[in-house]
């Protein structure tokens, strides 16, 4: 039984347009992460501005300097979301890119390479931001081991 050739490249274009879908995937994941991220410097930040008003013993600059520190945190998580939500937008647009050169006979072959690219630029440096927010909160960590040891055991 001969298949269609226009059944053929119908089944074409949709093995291509499920390509960028795994794609998207990858985004989704990783933009949920980001915004759990984002949830825990919010709270964290709520935390340490409650505490600036109740603190009288000198450590308001500490908690200050935390602040500031959640702030960057905070706008790098979301310079990173916005890379990754752009880069899903254009991998949306590239399956309907795909569609739209199947029905009406176009070769927008050019323009699709072009528009994942961008999709996947967007996504690298989403990726790097949110590298450079993980190594700003690593950097912030205190491992006070010794004053741990030195504190009184409750009961």
């Amino acid at each position: 039984m001969a298949v269609e050739p226009h059944l053929q490249d119908i089944t074409h274009t949709i093995q291509l347009a499920v390509a960028p879908v795994f794609l998207l995937t990858a985004l989704g994941t990783m933009l949920g992460v980001l915004n759990t991220r984002l949830g825990r410097v919010v709270d964290r930040a709520r935390r340490v501005e409650a505490r600036i008003g109740v603190e009288v013993d000198g450590s308001q600059g500490a908690l200050v300097a935390e602040i500031k520190q959640l702030s960057f945190r905070a706008r790098l998580i979301l310079y990173a979301i916005t890379c990754g939500v752009s880069s899903a937008l254009l991998v949306s647009l590239l399956i309907a890119v795909a569609f739209i050169g199947y029905l009406f006979d176009a070769h927008l072959g050019n323009f699709m390479a072009v528009i994942f690219v961008l999709a996947i630029g967007a996504f690298v440096l989403s990726l790097i931001i949110f590298l450079r927010e993980i190594y700003s909160a690593a950097t912030t960590l205190r491992f006070d081991l010794e004053g741990v040891a030195r504190r009184p055991r409750p009961g």
